[in-house]
């Protein structure tokens, strides 16, 4: 996007429905003492907006939310809003508890976030009425959009989403979970009982990798972890799925995608920290993962580099 593009206040809801690339999950920069390193931060979402980045989604999962104290995440959110400079909506992770998961809210805010990626609570497994009452709290805490991230203990009914939908101030959900029924059952139930123009992402892991099945579904917008460290790429398949060109998907996912996938599933973690070392291979040193996540092998780095060169190569025989 070029920097002089005028800058938009369309609401949330209304510039992520129909975006113009990937979602951006940025990953959140270390030195080498492990402490926070907002100029490669500030580089690393730079770069990505200025690749073509729907909107930046900061300090969510790839981003390491869960690593980071008050302060550090308060800083990565206001250096995303800095970088992006309204161009393309940010959106920051908010969890845990729900005193914490408002406290992020409200920092978010403050810092100047465009919406919020509500995360599962912390530990405990909750009853539906439990979970509704933490979002609800959460939308009610500032006044940002909200999307509410369903995976791991944060599973709803459709008639809990119907009622998240009906709550003032969130405005879509994020399936991590991959129960297409489910989904399916949910959207169903959100369009006959809560009509409107309620949001819903698929949230799963190299989210690229089960897109064509969401988007029968009509789940259009995806988190894409691999526009971290390969964007011509991400770009690629996402237009290949807007102009219905199967062929490249396909192309794509036999020769790319899969391979990522398969080599991300050898490493508890690999969700992020493969994608870290993806970052750095593409030439930005981001810093490594900080625990409990851990580094992925020497091997395994060197097969993330033959992969990434395979997926680069498609792109040459495309052309």
């Amino acid at each position: 996007m070029d920097p002089g593009e005028p800058v938009t206040s369309a609401p949330l809801a209304d510039r992520l429905r129909v975006p113009s690339g990937p979602l951006f999950f940025p990953v959140t920069a270390f030195g080498f003492d492990g402490s926070l390193d907002l100029d490669t931060y500030r580089e690393h979402v730079r770069r990505g907006v200025e690749a073509g980045a729907a909107a930046v989604f900061a300090a969510c999962g790839t981003g390491e939310f869960h690593a980071l104290a008050p302060e550090e995440f308060e800083a990565c959110v206001r250096a995303a809003v800095t970088e992006t400079a309204g161009r393309v909506p940010v959106v920051a992770g908010a969890g845990y508890g729900t005193a914490l998961a408002v406290r992020y809210a409200r920092l978010a805010e403050s810092a100047g976030a465009d919406g919020l990626l509500a995360m599962p609570p912390y530990l405990v497994v909750a009853a539906q009425e439990g979970l509704l009452r933490h979002y609800r709290e959460v939308a009610a805490a500032t006044a940002l959009p909200v999307v509410v991230y369903q995976r791991d203990n944060a599973v709803f009914t459709p008639g809990t989403v119907v009622e998240l939908a009906r709550t003032e101030g969130i405005i879509g959900l994020k399936d991590g979970l991959g129960d297409l029924d489910l989904l399916q059952r949910t959207v169903s139930a959100v369009r006959t009982e809560a009509p409107g123009d309620f949001l819903y992402f698929n949230g799963l892991p190299t989210a690229e990798q089960t897109q064509l099945a969401y988007r029968a579904l009509g789940v259009t917008l995806y988190s894409s972890a691999v526009f971290c460290f390969a964007p011509e790429i991400a770009l690629a398949f996402h237009r290949a799925l807007t102009t219905g060109d199967d062929a490249t998907a396909h192309r794509l996912l036999d020769g790319f995608y899969r391979p990522f996938v398969e080599l991300r599933a050898r490493g508890r973690g690999y969700a992020v920290s493969l994608v870290k070392a993806g970052v750095r291979l593409r030439g930005l040193d981001v810093g490594e993962v900080r625990p409990p996540l851990h580094e992925p092998s020497e091997d395994h780095i060197k097969q993330l580099a033959q992969v990434i060169d395979r997926g680069y190569a498609l792109l040459e025989e495309d052309d």
